[in-house]
């Protein structure tokens, strides 16, 4: 068990670190392509706070451990919203772009709910069990492709006037390599300690996914969001949950599945896709109200957080 333990520690460290290599790496190719630094914010630093998640589904879909992909993307996105924004809120009131309420919250909970209708087969057939499937993933992976080319339909008739030093592209590709090869093998220690740990304890791998996994790969999402909120850089906290709930549906498990293969006979707390879906409600009716997230809020965020989550561990 302390083995176990160690080595679930040092896959997470590792993750983490390959995550943030993994972004830099991506950003300094981009850059000397000359990609927008805004398209660079909204979609390699969202997928790089990310891949931690999408590390960990591969391996546990190529383990069989269904379970745990769908607890690691539900628990994140629960995570993203309720802890992260909560404790950035804590710092300062946070402030929300007319577009991000009017736009993206409203495809951040089309993404949860088409997700929602698409694991619960067994609520609109009583004759089916609820499974996810490789065409599952396919549509979410096609809905992400929407999502990909309005952020491309915002970025057309933006310039970066920014200059910026950036490092060398063979710099960049090497960093990006080894981050890549720092996701891997930290994602191989955390799924197979995890689930040690689990099988140990006695625990269900969805109670592990919920807790351990999902906290450990929320680390980069709640670093980046807290450190933008000290540094004033409120729309960077905000885009940065919304973009990683958006790639944790669309690419963490809809192309993970799409890939790698349907999850059936999946154990399923209906409870966790009504906060899930209810979180992102919650955020953009806080957002809508006077454009901000204020600390009382955030309050209220933490407070759902807190009971949620004494549900998981205690029921």
């Amino acid at each position: 068990m302390i083995l176990s333990i160690i080595l679930l520690i040092i896959g997470f460290v590792i993750l983490i670190k390959g995550a943030d290599l993994f972004v830099s790496g991506a950003s300094g190719v981009a850059a000397n392509f000359k990609v927008p630094k805004m398209l660079i914010g909204l979609t390699i630093v969202a997928f790089g706070t990310s891949a931690p998640e999408f590390s960990v589904s591969v391996k546990s879909l190529l383990s069989g451990s269904g379970d745990m992909v769908l607890g690691n993307v539900i628990g994140s996105n629960i995570i993203n919203v309720l802890l992260i924004l909560g404790i950035s809120s804590m710092f300062h009131n946070l402030t929300i772009k007319d577009n991000t309420i009017k736009k993206e919250l409203p495809i951040t909970i089309l993404f949860t709910l088409v997700f929602v209708v698409l694991l619960t087969d067994h609520i609109w057939d009583r004759s089916l069990v609820n499974s996810f499937t490789r065409s599952d993933g396919i549509i979410l992976v096609l809905f992400f492709l929407i999502f990909i080319y309005y952020l491309f339909s915002v970025m057309k008739n933006k310039k970066n006037v920014e200059d910026v030093q950036i490092m060398s592209l063979k710099k960049s590709i090497i960093i990006l390599i080894l981050g890549m090869l720092g996701i891997i093998f930290g994602s191989n220690f955390v799924v197979d300690s995890a689930s040690d740990i689990a099988l140990q304890l006695g625990v269900s791998e969805r109670m592990i996914a919920l807790t351990i996994i999902a906290f450990g790969t929320s680390l980069p999402e709640l670093v980046t969001s807290v450190v933008a909120t000290r540094k004033g850089e409120y729309d960077i906290a905000i885009g940065n949950v919304v973009g990683s709930n958006i790639f944790n549906i669309g690419i963490v498990i809809g192309l993970s599945v799409m890939l790698f293969g349907s999850v059936n006979n999946l154990t399923i707390d209906y409870v966790d896709l009504i906060i899930m879906m209810g979180s992102s409600v919650l955020l953009f009716m806080f957002s809508f109200k006077d454009y901000r997230i204020s600390k009382k809020e955030g309050f209220v965020f933490l407070l759902l957080f807190c009971l949620y989550y004494s549900y998981v561990i205690f029921a």
